[in-house]
């Protein structure tokens, strides 16, 4: 896993998320107009809320859209977790000079759902793979 450096915002906005939803928060990745948190394995369902009042809490005090992924130490589970609720069929990792890549095999209904309104939750798995797990690419197949 790589190590991730947390700067004094994202202090703040994590500490803010724990506070509305008692989730365990283990990072935030402030992207554009979103925060992407992610939270302890396990505590996915907490930081949801009950009909999604915790998220709903959250965006309105931070005035931002909010996405939550659950950690997972396990690369390809935690590459599944990023691209949630679509259904992964498999993913696998391979290595080409030095360089990781995913490639994610998902359910050909669920494919707009894996990649998402602008390509946001792809871009989202990249973003997430690349910060855990030094993965260069996560490409749907």
């Amino acid at each position: 896993m790589s190590s991730v450096k947390i700067t004094s915002d994202e202090i703040k906005y994590i500490a803010l998320f724990e506070n509305i939803t008692g989730a365990i928060t283990k990072d935030v990745v402030i992207d554009d107009d979103r925060l992407i948190f992610v939270v302890k394995e396990g505590d996915i369902g907490r930081a949801i809320g009950k009909r999604g009042i915790n998220i709903k809490r959250a965006k309105d005090m931070l005035h931002r859209n909010i996405d939550i992924v659950e950690h997972a130490e396990s690369e390809v589970e935690f590459i599944k977790n990023t691209l949630a609720p679509a259904r992964i069929k498999s993913v696998s990792i391979s290595e080409k000079k030095d360089r990781k890549v995913a490639i994610v095999n998902v359910e050909p209904k669920d494919r707009g759902i894996a990649i998402g309104k602008n390509g946001k939750n792809v871009a989202r798995a990249r973003l997430l793979a690349k910060r855990y797990h030094n993965i260069a690419d996560v490409i749907i197949s």
